[in-house]
């Protein structure tokens, strides 16, 4: 509490904390190191009787998970394969406890992978600490900082310092604001990451061009660290099953086991579970279950207990993703009040740039999708930010998703903002184990603090303490920032291929890259990609499949992000991810089918494809001249006077200018304003595709330049060139 007072009077009356950052040290440890400190060993062996080279333990397949989820009883069940549910096996298997966990769906494919891809301190607790002299919100910060320092130090491949800066447009807000950020900087003490700076109007514009110059006056930048946020789901799964734990997905939690202890009372004993993937049902036993289901807490506490009363509140957020050059490379961009009072973060990430996020409260649903209007939302806030000469249209966005955040409700506030993202630990009577709430951040905490609980509760018997501070996770025991260098050399990858793979795998990037072919290039050698305009290769597909990806989505979505980055891209990679993934799980004709109709909706329904693809929304806005000039264009491609124009009409046009196109892109360009799809474009679409355009909602159509060229009698390139959701 001193130093919290302390930090009161530093602020004094003209401090303000910025909500969302953080920072923290990176330091790298060699994995040999890492695991000397962490660990003591005899006799090749860690304290806790793990294998020392349990990073190298080859994976078992699904197979032999399955079969021990069925035969074997486990000291702990963890429901739930999000950051906390992984996060939670890694702890109590590094103990030397039996460890089971089970996830319905993919590991990540909920909330875990929908975040903003930050790892921060929450600096708004710091505000509401200092302000309120709130002993727990200073305590969540300085847990908060800890925790990100070292994420960064146990996967340095996938978590990286980040710095974000914020414009200032008000001499007053220049001491206000750096007062709030010189303040999260003494308290984050040693975990500070790099000290926070400011930058003058002039250097500001330098760094980060795309800013409003009107009135801007200055910026201030603070560091935050960045991270893949489905990558290191996953290898926290990869990492409990290399230490010995079963782990599995799609395997679904039906009912919570009950049998009488020694004293008679019905008490938790695992869990009756069923494989979604062959339908098989079977009990899984256990002597603790721990439900850490992030939004569907409360779905697993009424299956155990129909009575209790709701602890989690759930509130979803809505990211939308554009183009690189919509901000520059390693700077990102915070808006602290936006005109509903949220905040808003403008960031670079895998070659993107990610805005993002709304906050309201929503229901628990297993397909969580963005509206209209979120999306609108933050298009309007990042233009308050942003040059009036860098145009922010509608058709630019590549793809918008939703997470589903699992509050811890507080009765007494109303809004959603209100609601501390710290973490509660219940324990019922029968000895059902709830961990909810928290952030990605803090997740190993989280975990540390529900095993010890259930160690407490179920009498279980760890053959050490945790151990997971400084236990570094699958693929950085070898890793180096120079690693790609080497892939390069070794195997003849290009060199953004190299450097995504060493970013994405660690020292198993090696791994992939054996499995990738020959290109039949002179250069590269090998490493074919699965979409040109992304890292991506198909060896990737053929690992995945080793890390226990059973649908297309999971790799679309997790083990590439190609989903996330650009939702055009993934459906243009889908058919030959499938085919992929048909030779190394011997699919048929018909499960193909299958995985590309599932894939196909899930683009639709969960990553904005169907939202503002096209025009029908959009009102026709032409002046006379101009409607006379798009009517006489229609009336060109429409040489037959139908009324309409087909797929055969484009194939005319085509073959009169000597242009060769094929039949997959000639329906893929009508297909862009086909807005009824019945194969037809009437002049009511055609003139409203054109408007869309003009007001931004659609961007590079190809069927666009089809019509604005044809007077010119150019050849044009039917190549996708971009385009929106």
């Amino acid at each position: 509490m001193e130093k919290l007072r302390i930090l009161a009077r530093k602020v004094g009356k003209t401090g303000v904390i910025l909500a969302g950052g953080a920072t923290a040290t990176y330091v790298v440890y060699s994995g040999v190191k890492a695991l000397q400190n962490a660990f003591d060993t005899d006799e090749g062996k860690l304290a806790d009787g793990v294998p020392q080279n349990y990073a190298w333990a080859p994976l078992p397949s699904r197979a032999q998970l399955i079969e021990s989820l069925k035969t074997d009883e486990f000291d702990v069940l963890v429901i739930g394969g999000g950051a906390t549910g992984t996060g939670v096996a890694v702890d109590a298997v590094s103990r030397g406890l039996k460890t089971a966990m089970v996830e319905k769906y993919d590991f990540g494919s909920g909330t875990s992978s929908r975040s903003t891809k930050l790892i921060h301190g929450g600096v708004r607790y710091l505000e509401k600490a200092v302000f309120s002299l709130s002993y727990q919100q200073y305590c969540m910060v300085e847990e908060a900082l800890a925790e990100r320092a070292n994420l960064i130090n146990i996967a340095p491949h996938l978590a990286y310092p980040f710095p974000i800066m914020l414009p200032l447009y008000k001499r007053w807000q220049i001491p206000y604001f750096w007062a709030g950020i010189k303040a999260y900087d003494w308290v984050a003490g040693k975990q500070k990451l790099k000290s926070s700076y400011f930058l003058g109007r002039k250097k500001a514009l330098e760094i980060f061009p795309m800013l409003k110059k009107d009135k801007l006056r200055g910026a201030l930048v603070y560091y935050d660290g960045q991270h893949d946020d489905a990558r290191m789901n996953i290898s926290l799964a990869i990492t409990a099953v290399r230490l010995g734990g079963s782990v599995m997905n799609y395997v679904e939690v039906l009912e919570i086991l009950k049998t009488p202890d020694s004293e008679g009372k019905e008490v938790v004993s695992g869990a009756k579970v069923r494989d979604r993937m062959t339908g098989e049902e079977w009990n899984v036993k256990a002597k603790c279950v721990i439900n850490a289901t992030g939004p569907y807490t409360d779905r697993i506490r009424t299956m155990a207990n129909p009575e209790v009363k709701k602890i989690c509140q759930p509130s979803q957020g809505v990211h939308v993703v554009l183009p690189d050059y919509y901000s520059p490379t390693s700077m990102g961009l915070l808006d602290p009040a936006t005109s509903d009072g949220r905040i808003i973060f403008f960031l670079p990430w895998q070659n993107v740039t990610i805005a993002g996020t709304t906050d309201e409260a929503c229901e628990v649903t297993d397909f969580p999708s963005p509206t209209e209007k979120e999306i609108q939302f933050i298009l309007n806030e990042i233009r308050h930010y942003l040059d009036p000469d860098v145009e922010i249209r509608r058709g630019d966005v590549l793809s918008a998703w939703c997470g589903i955040r699992p509050l811890v409700c507080d009765p007494n506030k109303a809004d959603t903002q209100s609601i501390a993202r710290n973490h509660i630990i219940e324990v019922t009577p029968d000895n059902l184990i709830t961990i909810a709430g928290g952030k990605w951040t803090t997740y190993r905490h989280m975990a540390e603090e529900t095993v010890d609980r259930a160690v407490e509760v179920c009498n279980l018997k760890p053959k050490t303490k945790c151990r997971t501070k400084g236990l570094l996770l699958d693929g950085a025991h070898g890793y180096t920032p120079t690693f790609f260098i080497r892939l390069v050399q070794d195997f003849g990858l290009e060199n953004d291929v190299a450097q995504h793979l060493a970013s994405t795998y660690g020292d198993k990037a090696f791994k992939v890259a054996k499995l990738a072919s020959l290109t039949g290039k002179r250069w590269p050698v090998v490493g074919k990609r699965l979409h040109e305009e992304f890292p991506y290769i198909e060896a990737e597909v053929r690992y995945a499949v080793k890390e226990y990806a059973c649908r297309a989505i999971d790799v679309l979505a997790r083990r590439t992000r190609l989903t996330f980055c650009n939702v055009h891209a993934a459906e243009e990679a889908l058919p030959r991810i499938v085919e992929i993934m048909a030779e190394e799980l011997k699919w048929n004709k018909k499960k193909q089918k299958e995985e590309i109709d599932h894939a196909k909706t899930f683009l639709r329904r969960e990553m904005g494809l169907d939202l503002g693809t096209g025009a029908k929304n959009v009102p026709i806005n032409f002046t006379k001249d101009e409607i006379n000039l798009y009517v006489n264009r229609f009336k060109t491609l429409d040489s037959d006077h139908k009324g309409y124009i087909t797929v055969n009409d484009l194939r005319k046009y085509f073959k009169k200018i000597g242009e060769r196109v094929s039949e997959d892109q000639l329906h893929d360009i009508l297909n862009e304003v086909d807005l009824n799809k019945n194969a037809q474009v009437d002049l009511g679409e055609f003139l409203q595709l054109m408007s869309a355009l003009k007001s931004g909602n659609v961007a590079n159509s190809r069927f666009a330049q089809v019509t604005q060229m044809m007077q010119e009698r150019d050849k044009i390139s039917v190549e996708r060139s971009g385009g929106g959701v």
